[in-house]
């Protein structure tokens, strides 16, 4: 048994001795985590959505703000191009620059997930943001030179960029899991990602400010091939605003993500420190920075309990063995595949916007500036309309409908809009494409792409659980590479040379539903997530009692006796 350790008094208390009597570490593992997953939801919660959910605004911002500012490259720096392409970005530049920011993400997603639970998620976050914020600020400040070409330039540090915000999904989504309450996990893992939606509207709304402060030197062009001189300038000056505004609320959640204490499930379960753990989980639900045990207590238990400890090191013999089992595999196998389904449709269109706008004839125009104003107008339409609500009603019923439910239903009926959209392309008009677009953005998002997002963070052991999510995000995000490079050509199919037409989209749409039926079957693996512990969904509490809530009700204490077994606060 351990010592209690003297010290502590109403302003700092004895965070140790709240545990010091108990001698088996893994009861005292258990003890000190159900107080976090019974814990009422407090401002030390909403600090940490806040936290993370800063840094989605930078990710989603950043990723979709591209689509509006390839339009704006065009116009710089093709101008010397003779003919009706003058003016316009190439459609192999254009995807090359929305395709780097994938494969950057990718080897971000992978490579932090993996590191996160090698050296703690603590350690690593914060460096992705300053790689977001660094890269960001570089593309705003590129410009072209006799020896390397602006897309070059751009791509390099959107690869760049790419690695930051591909780091933010594992560490973002995994911290948030771990200091949630059980009652409310999905809500606020959905609000950090609802923030995408907000990063989504931020980009088109500062479009739309910048094409409203540079009107008057828009209006001296008719079309994007006669935009030189002062409309020229004014395009130049105005992507490089658009992409460096991007850094901002990255510099304002750098600070608070470099001093977010480790989690205790990773101090326990990793670093298989018990003390220090269960005193983190005290200070963090006191609202302190950490917990500050007796250090010479803290080395002595840590030889004491570490190979009493009944759950699992992490190795790579491990981690092979445990996703051998199909029990274990299959659940890798349908996040993995989800969010690679999703990804080709989800990325395939969202980073497309204008194009599928020019297309039905919603963001043409007969100045530049009238093209630009109502291809910024038409995002936030899409966004407002169908993104945002979507995220929002997510958050709202996550923890009641539960997951499964809700990602089966978006692909469901994400498959329906696609046919609808594919197969009535030339007949539904306008207005009916345009609605039937932001039906399928909102159930995107009251859908797959929130719950791919949340389950990963949710049903995989702590000390693989940040890798098996950088490894489902980064199936994703091969699946908006394919999206880019193989299916996003194939719009412009019987196009005549040099024109940037889509005559093959609705045939797109068509692939893209094909890949939301896939969805639906991958969706089957998975498991449901609701008002379960991360302990419980990992099988490391088989035959422990589930939360103190169950649908639609909240239990009496005496409905389960062992939860409250212990008063914590008679023990300090």
């Amino acid at each position: 048994m351990a010592a209690r350790t003297r010290g502590g008094n109403s302003a700092f208390h004895n965070f140790h001795n709240d545990y010091a009597h108990i001698a088996d570490p893994n009861e005292r593992r258990r003890l000190a985590l159900a107080e976090i997953d019974k814990a009422p939801f407090g401002w030390y919660h909403v600090r940490a959505v806040v936290v993370a959910g800063v840094g989605f605004f930078t990710d989603a911002y950043d990723i979709f703000a591209i689509g509006l500012v390839t339009a704006m490259l065009g116009v710089v720096y093709w101008q010397d191009i003779p003919g009706s392409a003058r003016g316009k970005i190439p459609t192999t530049s254009d995807t090359a620059i929305k395709t780097a920011t994938s494969g950057g993400t990718v080897i971000g997603q992978v490579g932090f997930g993996i590191l996160a639970d090698i050296v703690g998620r603590k350690r690593m976050y914060g460096i992705e943001l300053m790689i977001i914020i660094v890269a960001t600020l570089a593309q705003s400040l590129s410009s072209a030179s006799p020896s390397m070409s602006i897309v070059g330039l751009i791509i390099f540090w959107r690869v760049i960029m790419g690695v930051g915000i591909g780091g933010d999904y594992p560490l973002s989504s995994i911290i948030t899991s771990e200091f949630a309450t059980t009652k409310w996990r999905g809500a606020m893992m959905g609000a950090v990602f609802a923030m995408q939606g907000i990063g989504q509207f931020g980009a088109a709304i500062i479009a739309l400010i910048v094409v409203a402060g540079f009107k008057e030197s828009l209006l001296t062009a008719k079309t994007v091939g006669e935009c030189g001189g002062v409309c020229g300038l004014a395009v130049d000056k105005m992507w490089r605003v658009i992409i460096g505004f991007g850094a901002v609320p990255g510099l304002i959640a750098l600070y608070y993500r470099l001093t977010i204490p480790e989690t205790p499930r990773y101090t326990f379960d990793v670093s298989r420190d018990v003390v220090k753990a269960g005193s983190d989980i005290k200070a963090y639900l006191s609202d302190k920075p950490e917990g500050l045990p007796d250090e010479i207590t803290r080395v002595q238990t840590i030889r004491e309990s570490s190979e009493a400890l009944e759950v699992p090191q992490a190795s790579w013999r491990d981690f092979i063995q445990h996703y051998s089992q199909w029990k274990h595999g299959k659940v890798l196998l349908g996040t993995a595949g989800s969010w690679f389904f999703l990804d080709v449709a989800f990325y395939g269109l969202s980073l497309n916007n204008t194009i599928f706008l020019q297309t039905i004839g919603f963001a043409n125009g007969n100045t530049v500036y009238e093209t630009f104003y109502n291809t910024a107008v038409g995002n936030l339409i899409i966004v407002l309309a169908g993104a945002i609500p979507g995220y929002w009603v997510t958050v709202a019923t996550v923890d009641f409908i539960g997951r499964k439910p809700i990602q089966m239903m978006g692909f469901a009926l994400l498959t329906v809009m696609f046919c609808i959209i594919g197969f009535g392309f030339h007949v539904i008009g306008e207005k009916g494409l345009l609605a039937c677009y932001i039906i399928a953005q909102f159930f995107f998002n009251f859908g797959p792409n929130a719950t791919t997002f949340i389950v990963p963070g949710e049903c995989f052991p702590t000390r693989y659980r940040s890798s098996s999510h950088g490894i489902s995000a980064g199936a994703g995000k091969i699946g908006s590479i394919i999206a880019q490079v193989v299916i996003g050509p194939l719009r412009q199919r019987g196009a005549p040379p040099g024109s940037s037409a889509s005559p093959w989209l609705n045939h797109v749409m068509e692939i893209y539903a094909l890949f939301m039926l896939c969805g639906c079957v991958t969706t089957l693996f998975i498991p449901e997530t609701k008002r379960k512990t991360l302990e419980q969904l990992a099988g490391e509490a088989e035959g422990t009692p589930n939360d103190d809530f169950t649908f639609g009700h909240e239990k009496k204490p005496s409905d389960n006796i062992s939860s409250n077994s212990f008063d914590f606060g008679k023990l300090a």
